[in-house]
């Protein structure tokens, strides 16, 4: 009855379709390349370091490019008028989280701080990793809890006022958008931090060892025993003359 209601609504499933394939593969790109990079320059790095590596320089890549750009066009308009052909990806994101289209304060204000001191801490953990320096984990503490926290705020406040703007009616929407993409920034920092806490009970263990007093040696003891033999066999003589 309605030919061309159904043209229009088939022509948009199509695009919806389409613009998810792309921003699902722009994330894979960008997987790839810091795969690639990663192994490369940590090439001498255990295994475990370089998968490290590869996870932050994919982590500086999100943060500077696609948060980087949300921030730009989130400062002098919103996501949803904007005609960038990375707002094209957040617009795909936005259909989840509609604050991501209308620059919302509160994230636009975590996404900055994500941006700028995230984004940073990322280049300063690469160049630990490569240069084996001592205060890697710090930096890596500073890293994880700054991302947690940030992961916090952004959906405690959406969900202590109902989760109005979120969208978890498509299963793509819920186990894709909000939960898988999101939960990389949860587990990931959990278990860096958990890797920091190893390391620094490694070395806390390594040091109170060295400043510890190290216990007599046996020969020492045995040899106080023969030295009191000694004496005795010398009394007993003495006495016998």
């Amino acid at each position: 009855m309605f030919p061309f209601q159904s043209s229009s609504t088939a022509r948009m499933k199509v695009v919806i379709d389409i613009t998810q394939v792309v921003s699902l593969f722009s994330t894979v790109i960008f997987a790839g390349f810091a795969f690639l990079l990663g192994q490369y320059l940590g090439s001498k790095l255990p295994k475990g370091e370089r998968w490290i590596l590869v996870w932050y320089i994919f982590d500086s890549l999100v943060h500077f490019v696609l948060e980087g750009a949300f921030v730009i066009i989130s400062l002098f308009g919103t996501v949803n008028d904007s005609e960038h052909i990375l707002s094209l990806l957040w617009k795909e994101y936005g259909k989840a989280d509609k604050r991501w289209l209308f620059s919302d304060p509160t994230v636009v204000s975590l996404e900055i701080l994500t941006v700028v001191l995230d984004g940073l801490l990322c280049c300063i953990l690469i160049w630990c990793i490569l240069t084996k320096q001592y205060y890697r984990h710090f930096f890596q503490i500073v890293l994880c809890v700054c991302e947690l926290y940030g992961g916090w705020m952004t959906f405690c406040p959406e969900w202590l006022t109902g989760s109005k703007n979120l969208d978890t009616s498509s299963s793509m929407y819920f186990w894709v958008y909000l939960t898988f993409f999101n939960g990389l920034w949860v587990v990931i920092p959990l278990v860096l931090l958990y890797q920091s806490f190893e390391e620094m009970k490694a070395a806390f263990c390594s040091k109170r060892e060295s400043e510890s007093p190290s216990p007599p040696l046996h020969k020492e003891k045995g040899g106080n025993k023969r030295e009191r033999g000694d004496d005795r066999d010398r009394s007993n003589t003495r006495r016998r003359r």
